[in-house]
């Protein structure tokens, strides 16, 4: 189901209902840009460790924006038969107030999704406003009714418009006459009325629904009764909840402390903290502290599917899709106790088409693949003796060992654990390439030279050596034996007391050291 500005405020109290009673969430999200960006020297890399590579993510995330994020409800009805409720809201960064929200569309990402039929207009004119609680707290204290300013061009334009209909209207008009603003955004409707209050002390304003706004004419005395009134639409607490928008529904999910699922999550994760939390810190610990903190159950279901893969003689996957569609196969026998999925009915088209790269349907297939997965497991850990209707509890415990262990990307470790400590990966030795003959080679130019054989990852250790590093041992194996005889590029495995520069520094420092030390040694026992 489509959820934008216009239908927002209205569903929020049956989605905060949804979201007490769920079993587990699952979460997708698309964004304005990714990483393509960076310049080389930043990008992603093995040799990455989780800090090196949160300070290069945190970039992205800072200057991207969110577009669409979808959330899957599971909720667990009866026995093992899961209803799924999936969720696209469409998202944009509130206009309402002084602070105008600056962020980045990269060409390739926008290209990507409108392959994949996104619709930007949508997310431009329909997108639920959000702020996080830095942004909150700036706009609270602002004193709404009194100077009231609008950022957004567009939105002047709107209010310039109706600010020149009142005023010819209001010259001729009788106390007690009304008129009405049409065609005006849900944000609209509060700036139409804080700014004509602030301009005009003879009118009052009233919200009809479908973008209208009725003005009246009314007495000055009548005007202060009204303010007063607690049926007042303009009252600060309201406006908070628009300006808020989707962050009231975010701050729900975090106070119902369900598990909350996700696929490669660590962007997304960024993302949530940034948009609708507070800015990411700048230490990588106080990040995971934070997250641990708002999501206290975690599940990440590449670092699932990573193990089973292993374990199961399944083909090779490189999506969620294909992840989703493997276990749904043949290849993943069924049995009475297999969890029951169902869509529900306002979501009943994604049981019929596929549609890859939209949130809501991603979330879906992310829980999809969790449960799979997890009745997988369980069937594995119990011989296949499963007791009847396995609740969403024991798939817990069989999930325990990946608990709060998000994926991480080709880097240093094989996922980032927010409730402990980071574990290094196994990878192959490090290879160092000397070079002979060829002159001014950069790392670009080493990598193109063994991107046709395989994929290594570059550093540069000095001006004619490079270090490659490999997260496959068969690559090193490979390189090891072609490049043995090679003209100009000597390759070996990088030892460090023998090719780190600062352990040859300091041994050529203590061989001076040594060699002076014998030389007054020898001449001071010289007659």
């Amino acid at each position: 189901m489509e959820v934008g500005a216009a239908g927002f405020e209205r569903r929020l109290p049956h989605l905060r209902g949804r979201l007490r009673r769920a079993a587990f969430l699952a979460l997708d999200m698309e964004f304005t840009g990714l990483h393509s960006t960076y310049p080389p020297p930043d990008q992603p890399s093995l040799f990455d460790s989780p800090v090196e590579r949160y300070l290069k993510v945190r970039q992205s995330v800072q200057r991207f924006t969110v577009t669409q994020l979808g959330l899957a409800i599971f909720s667990n009805e009866n026995s093992n038969k899961y209803v799924v409720h999936s969720y696209n809201f469409f998202l944009f960064p509130s206009t309402l107030g002084v602070k105008d929200v600056e962020f980045t569309l990269s060409a390739s990402s926008i290209q990507f999704l409108s392959h994949y039929g996104f619709d930007y207009n949508k997310f431009l004119r329909d997108g639920i406003p959000y702020m996080n609680e830095v942004q909150e707290e700036s706009f609270s204290q602002h004193p709404l009714a009194s100077s009231w300013k609008v950022s957004s061009a567009l939105d002047k334009d709107v209010l310039k418009k109706a600010i020149d209909e009142v005023t010819c209207w209001i010259t001729a008009a009788e106390e007690e006459e009304t008129m009405i603003l049409q065609d005006l955004s849900s944000h609209q409707m509060f700036e139409v009325q804080l700014v004509l209050r602030q301009a005009l002390q003879n009118i009052w304003t009233q919200p009809l629904g479908d973008k209208k706004v009725m003005v009246k004419k009314v007495s000055p005395q009548h005007r202060r009764l009204l303010e007063n009134s607690r049926y007042d639409c303009c009252r600060k607490e309201l406006i908070l909840l628009s300006a808020r928008g989707f962050s009231n529904l975010f701050q729900t999910l975090v106070k119902s402390k369900k598990p909350l699922v996700g696929h490669n999550m660590l962007m997304d994760l960024m993302h949530l903290h940034d948009k609708f939390y507070k800015p990411l810190p700048e230490s990588y610990e106080e990040f995971k502290r934070n997250i641990h903190n708002l999501f206290p159950v975690l599940l990440d279901t590449r670092t699932v599917t990573k193990s089973i893969w292993k374990k199961c003689q399944f083909p090779r996957v490189s999506n969620l899709l294909e992840t989703y569609e493997v276990l749904c196969s043949d290849l993943n026998p069924k049995d009475p106790m297999c969890p029951v999925i169902a869509l529900a009915s306002d979501c009943s088209r994604y049981a019929e088409k596929k549609y890859p790269h939209e949130a809501g349907y991603d979330a879906f297939l992310c829980g999809s693949v969790l449960l799979k997965s997890s009745h997988l497991l369980l069937c594995r850990s119990t011989g296949d003796a499963v007791e009847a209707d396995p609740s969403f509890s024991h798939y817990l415990s069989v999930l325990a060992e990946y608990l709060n262990k998000v994926n991480f990307i080709r880097g240093g470790v094989s996922n980032i654990n927010f409730s402990g400590e980071d574990v290094p990966c196994r990878y192959p030795p490090l290879l160092v390439v000397h070079v002979q003959g060829w002159q001014g080679l950069s790392k670009r130019q080493i990598y193109q030279e063994f991107k046709a054989l395989c994929r290594f990852d570059v550093r540069r250790l000095s001006e004619n050596q490079f270090i490659l590093l490999s997260n496959r041992f068969k690559h090193v194996r490979l390189v090891l034996r072609d490049y043995k005889h090679h003209p100009h590029l000597q390759v070996s495995v990088y030892r460090h007391w023998r090719h780190s520069p600062l352990v040859n520094c300091l041994l050529q420092v203590s061989g001076i050291v040594a060699l002076w030390s014998l030389l007054a040694f020898v001449l001071g026992r010289a007659p």
